[in-house]
């Protein structure tokens, strides 16, 4: 008790309604949300608890889409007969055919995939589903391919290798479309990063691909090669791009205005006057060599005249 008073009368009597105070104040402070993210360091942006991040699902795709093209080439077969093998390798050219059509479709699921996700800020159950299906769709392809290939180099069964690999692709342009049906649906699942008019783009180039490779899947039933040309006329096409597909969201140093019309600022931003108290910068000595000699001259007859280098550091009036 004793010691506890001499602490507390060591204390001076000004002091002491703060030092009450203190813990309060350390309270309140760990209950305001801005100190707490100052001292645990989170991001003010931080991910919407109610949505789901879609990174997971885009980078899911993409290493489900690099293993699918990946598994193309291992379906070309090296010709066994390496006696005649410039013929063997020409004999080979349906698979390099079904390779590249379908390395090339792959691709444009690929880049379609990643135009829809950029403005998906989030990943419902639904979505989840209908993009498990699509990779479940896309790691089919390799095999139509094989079966494409096959049945052209062998000279039967083109017209069910042509309607397999037409359906495997109209599925997924299908699933493209209800993702992207869903998501745009109320705008509940899109960012604010594209208009109405970018939604609108990106919906018609999703329906045409799938009327595209519907058509080419009918022709594939009836003339086989016609059918192959038509979903191979469809990768030129679909690798155009589609017009709003960039977000028009502004950026860091850009105004609103030259963001909407895509250009660069023509001239720097003006800024208000402030004033400026800074000392006027000296001038650099010995900029002629006159004035050189005359400092060198003056200082010489300091150093001989006591009498002149007073009256040098003599004050000025």
């Amino acid at each position: 008790m004793g010691a506890t008073r001499l602490r507390t009368g060591s204390i001076p009597a000004k002091a002491r309604p703060q030092a009450a105070l203190a813990p309060k104040q350390a309270s309140r402070r760990r209950q305001d949300p801005r100190g707490r993210i100052a001292v645990t360091g989170r991001s003010r942006r931080a991910p919407d608890p109610a949505g789901r991040d879609p990174a997971r699902v885009v980078a899911f795709t993409d290493a489900v889409i690099a293993i699918a093209v990946t598994l193309l080439v291992l379906e070309i077969r090296p010709p066994q007969d390496t006696r005649h093998l410039l013929h063997g390798l020409a004999a080979l050219w349906p698979s390099y055919v079904s390779y590249v059509i379908t390395f090339m479709l792959i691709g444009q699921v690929w880049a379609n995939h990643h135009v829809m996700f950029d403005h998906i800020r989030h990943a419902d159950r639904l979505v989840l589903f209908l993009n498990t299906v699509l990779l479940m769709d896309i790691a089919f392809l390799p095999f139509a391919a094989a079966v494409l290939a096959s049945s052209f180099r062998d000279g039967q069964g083109e017209r069910p290798a042509v309607v397999l690999h037409g359906i495997a692709f109209e599925l997924a342009a299908a699933l493209f479309n209800v993702i992207w049906w869903h998501a745009r649906h109320d705008h509940r699942l899109l960012a604010s990063t594209i208009d109405p008019a970018g939604v609108r783009a990106i919906s018609r180039r999703f329906q045409l691909a799938l009327a595209w490779l519907g058509a080419g899947t009918l022709l594939g039933a009836l003339l086989p090669t016609l059918g192959a040309g038509v979903i191979a006329a469809f990768i030129v096409y679909y690798w155009l791009p589609i017009s709003g597909e960039i977000g028009h969201q502004p950026r860091t140093g850009r105004s609103p205005m030259a963001a909407q019309r895509g250009t660069r600022l023509t001239r720097p931003a003006t800024r208000s006057p402030k004033p400026n108290h800074r000392a006027p910068a000296a001038e650099p000595m010995f900029r002629t060599r006159h004035r050189e000699e005359g400092i060198h001259a003056r200082a010489a007859r300091r150093a001989r005249d006591p009498s002149a280098r007073m009256a040098t550091t003599r004050p000025r009036g």
